[in-house]
C-alpha cells in the first residue's frame, strides 16, 4: 500500500493537533486531498482516529491534574469541584460535540479533570472530530472542484 506513509503522517498530525502540541492537521489533510494521496473516506477515518487519540491524551492530562486536587494551591475547593461535576454531568458533556472547534481541546481537558467516563467521552469526541474532517473534505472538494 503506497499511501501508507502519507496516511501515517496524517494520523500523527491529527493526533498532535488535538494534544497540547501546536499543529494544524487541516493543512496536511487538504494537501493530501488535493494531491490525491489516498481515498478521501480513508483519510477522514484516519484523521478522525488520530484526532480522537490526541483528545484522549488531553483527557489523560486532565485526569492527571486530579492528583493535585487536595493541594492548597489547587484553583478549586472540593465544594466547587463537586458543583462543577454536577453541572458538567448534566450539561457540560455536550460541549464535547464542539471539541473540533478552536478551544475545543479545553473541553477535553475539563472532561478529564472532572473524570467523565471514557464510554461517554470517546463516542462524542470521535463523532465531533471525524465530522470536522468530513466537512474539511467537502469544503476542499467544493473549492477545488476535485469531488469528494
Amino acid at each position: 500500500m503506497n499511501d501508507l506513509p502519507a496516511l501515517l503522517g496524517l494520523f500523527f498530525s491529527a493526533m498532535l493537533a488535538a494534544s497540547p502540541v501546536p499543529m494544524q492537521s487541516e493543512i496536511v489533510f487538504v494537501a493530501m486531498q488535493t494531491a490525491g494521496a489516498a481515498p478521501v473516506p480513508v483519510m477522514i477515518a484516519v484523521a478522525g482516529a488520530g484526532n480522537t487519540l490526541g483528545a484522549l491524551i488531553t483527557y489523560g492530562l486532565g485526569r492527571g491534574v486530579n492528583h493535585w486536587r487536595d493541594r492548597r494551591w489547587f484553583p478549586a475547593t472540593a465544594a466547587q469541584m463537586a458543583r462543577a461535576e454536577r453541572w458538567y454531568d448534566r450539561w457540560g458533556v455536550w460541549t464535547l460535540l464542539l471539541s473540533w472547534a478552536p478551544g475545543g481541546d479545553l473541553a477535553c481537558l475539563v472532561a478529564g479533570v472532572l473524570r467523565l467516563p471514557l464510554i461517554v467521552f470517546v463516542p462524542l469526541v470521535a463523532v465531533a472530530k471525524t465530522a470536522r474532517y468530513a466537512a474539511v473534505a467537502w469544503l476542499t472538494a467544493q473549492a477545488t472542484g476535485l469531488g469528494g
